[in-house]
């Protein structure tokens, strides 16, 4: 049985001052409630929860959606149709803010949010992320394919090297992040389905590190049947995620702000 939305949104748990915030797709418009129902019912509460949907959502929502709508859980409206918006115009709307963003096909545990944010408050000037992959490059300093990415945090001996993955959350503090990177001309031009790997080069134009957290909460639970429709089967499958990193590290030197040439 659900918890009724008005327990839910009880403000009687200790506030966390971050934004949490994410962006949808309509197929996954129908289980997306479960989701938020994840980040109302933490053991801690952040300061609002902002979910990003394209224009012409507006009016198509579900109920069980619309209705956990409150002071805390607030739906916005983007022309963007990528998923950049889930961080993009939350950046715009509280450039003070730390933001924590998430993916909208989990279930996030209830201590998700308290654990992030005390990571943060270890290491307040870095982007914190639950689930990271390392840049790796060849011996002439050219960045490897994607899927050659992949290791286990433990064996990374570059920082500058390591990228947040946004599905298990990744934590922004004021700041960390250049000032274009909410210039939707150039992400759609260079990463335009790989949000991810722009924020990283983002990171990295301002010189702010990214940290794989060490405190993890339990994996987020997946929502059954909400993977039908996901970038990651066209930017792994079609080793996208290569060619748009490839992208930006032509437009910004990357491979240089990593290896430290």
């Amino acid at each position: 049985m659900l918890i009724p939305a008005r327990i839910l949104n009880r403000k009687e748990k200790e506030v966390v001052p971050a934004i949490v915030s994410l962006t949808s797709i309509p197929s996954r418009l129908s289980t997306l409630h479960l989701v938020i129902r994840s980040l109302l019912n933490q053991d801690s509460s952040p300061k609002k929860i902002l979910l990003w949907l394209n224009d012409d959502l507006k009016g198509k929502l579900p109920n069980k959606l619309s209705r956990l709508e409150s002071d805390i859980f607030n739906i916005k409206y983007s022309p963007l149709t990528c998923s950049h918006r889930k961080l993009v115009h939350t950046l715009e709307c509280y450039p003070e803010d730390i933001i924590i963003t998430c993916d909208d096909d989990l279930m996030y545990r209830k201590n998700w949010l308290s654990k992030i944010y005390r990571e943060h408050q270890k290491q307040t000037d870095v982007i914190i992320g639950n689930h990271t992959v390392h840049v790796n490059h060849d011996n002439e300093n050219n960045p490897l394919p994607f899927k050659q990415w992949r290791q286990k945090y433990v064996t990374v001996t570059n920082p500058k090297a390591l990228v947040p993955i946004g599905a298990w959350g990744i934590l922004y503090p004021p700041r960390s992040l250049s000032k274009i990177t909410v210039d939707s001309e150039l992400f759609l031009k260079l990463a335009p389905k790989a949000d991810d790997l722009w924020f990283k080069a983002m990171a990295l134009l301002n010189g702010t590190l990214s940290v794989q957290s060490t405190d993890l909460p339990k994996e987020p639970i997946p929502i059954v049947g909400s993977q039908k429709v996901a970038l990651k089967k066209e930017n792994l499958g079609k080793d996208k995620n290569t060619e748009q990193w490839n992208a930006l590290n032509k437009a910004f030197n990357l491979s240089n702000l990593i290896l430290g040439q």
